[in-house]
């Protein structure tokens, strides 16, 4: 079950752009251009669209100013837009679940850098060399057998 939701997770995030009706007018067909990208961080997975009309973050349908409330994450949240200049052009819009609130805003950072990258090409060389666009792979040591914790062994005594 678990692997069919992964792998129609996988097969939206293959799609770089979509269209998607407007919620403001239902009438009138008009279309938002948005460009969607997956971030990751430890236990956190979060999908991010970049809209080209919209203003604004918004993470899991809060403003991200409630949703992470320490000034720290709402920095690192927003840092890819800020260095690219554009955070006043363009809206965000994330999912995200799983894992902590520091994994939750990375995994968004690492999701804004994506798209921003598919908005515009020329914006890789600068976020790559920020290391914005670099998956963090680190992650919790598993418990192995015999020991405390990962690496922590019982106390070992001669008598």
């Amino acid at each position: 079950m678990k692997i069919e939701k992964f792998i129609i997770m996988v097969e939206k995030t293959m799609k770089t752009t979509k269209t998607v009706k407007s919620q403001k007018t239902s009438s009138s067909a008009q279309k938002e251009k948005y460009f969607e990208a997956v971030g990751r961080r430890k236990s956190s997975i979060a999908r991010v669209r970049l809209y080209t009309k919209k203003r604004g973050i918004i993470v899991n349908e809060k403003d991200y100013l409630k949703y992470f409330p320490l000034p720290r994450l709402q920095e690192s949240l927003t840092s890819p837009l800020n260095e690219v200049s554009i955070s006043d052009k363009v809206g965000v819009v994330a999912k995200v679940r799983g894992g902590g609130i520091k994994s939750q805003a990375e995994a968004i950072k690492l999701g804004i850098s994506r798209a921003l990258v598919l908005y515009n090409p020329n914006f890789r060389k600068r976020l790559r060399k920020k290391g914005y666009l670099t998956r963090d792979a680190r992650v919790v040591e598993r418990k192995k057998y015999g020991l405390k914790k990962a690496r922590r062994a019982p106390q070992w005594q001669k008598r």
